[in-house]
């Protein structure tokens, strides 16, 4: 069975308040986990149905029938970091052997009953409750309020950031809340565009030096756009079926979430422009 999860909003800061438990963001795939007729079946966000692909989380998990959780599937790294790009080799090919754990932070139904009314802090007691796997399947710690310092140790670790939800809040099915708020640690890069994929509109990053290509950008907002179409009919362009590059780079400040493992940006977005 699957149900559409409850979303995030996205804030910049932290805050400290005792109406918030915090909980650490994790790097990985939202998964939904529903046990009904006896059969477990894994979806993600999306609604896709993913049960094949993960037998190890559910062969020894032991929840009621009529049974709905919430949370991400990770892998985690030597240092047990949450690894992003491990899990997505695991998501793309079960002949990986990553590691896989399913980190469950809600409970939508319990033993047939719809549970989504409850407040969050009664949602935790039942999931506490429930026999799970302690090396596969794991509830997520949480602590209350001190989103500040959660999130300093959280950049300390260089970690992906940290949600703030309401103890009171329920859980709403299928919607953007803002009572779940998200903060992440975003690193930041001086960068030079280079170039333009005409099918997706999308961006061509590179050092500084241009030594060497570092990303793809994506997310821009429509002022900065039209400055870059203005910028190129000055500086002049060379084009191909497919890339429209630049003779001279335009120099920019992005905001990402981590480097790859092969040197790129992961998910690179414009935070303004540089001298």
């Amino acid at each position: 069975m699957f149900v559409s999860p409850m979303l995030l909003e996205r804030i910049e800061e932290p805050f400290n308040s005792d109406d918030y438990i915090t909980e650490l963001k994790l790097d990985g795939i939202r998964l939904l986990l529903s046990k009904f007729d006896n059969k477990i079946r894994l979806h993600t966000r999306h609604n896709n149905e993913v049960t094949a692909l993960f037998k190890e989380i559910y062969q020894n998990i032991d929840i009621p029938n009529g049974t709905v959780l919430d949370g991400e599937l990770i892998v985690p790294g030597a240092d047990g970091s949450p690894n992003f790009e491990y899990v997505m080799e695991r998501f793309k090919s079960p002949r990986s052997d990553h590691f896989l754990q399913y980190c469950v932070f809600d409970i939508i139904y319990f033993n047939g009953n719809k549970v989504d009314k409850l407040p969050l802090l009664k949602r935790k007691e039942l999931l506490m409750g429930l026999e799970m796997d302690c090396n596969r399947v794991v509830p997520i710690q949480w602590i209350e309020g001190n989103g500040v310092h959660y999130f300093n140790a959280v950049k300390e670790r260089d970690l992906e950031g940290i949600v703030l939800k309401r103890k009171d809040s329920i859980y709403e099915i299928n919607k953007r809340s803002d009572k779940w708020l998200k903060v992440i640690n975003y690193k930041y890069q001086d960068v030079l565009i280079t170039g333009m994929l005409k099918k997706e509109r999308s961006f061509l990053l590179s050092s500084l030096d241009k030594s060497h290509h570092i990303g793809v950008m994506e997310f821009i907002p429509n002022q900065e756009r039209k400055f870059i179409y203005s910028e190129i009919i000055n500086k002049g362009t060379i084009e191909t079926n497919e890339i429209v590059r630049f003779k001279e780079g335009i120099r920019c400040n992005v905001k990402f979430r981590n480097w790859t493992s092969k040197g790129k940006l992961r998910i690179p977005s414009f935070y303004k422009w540089i001298s």
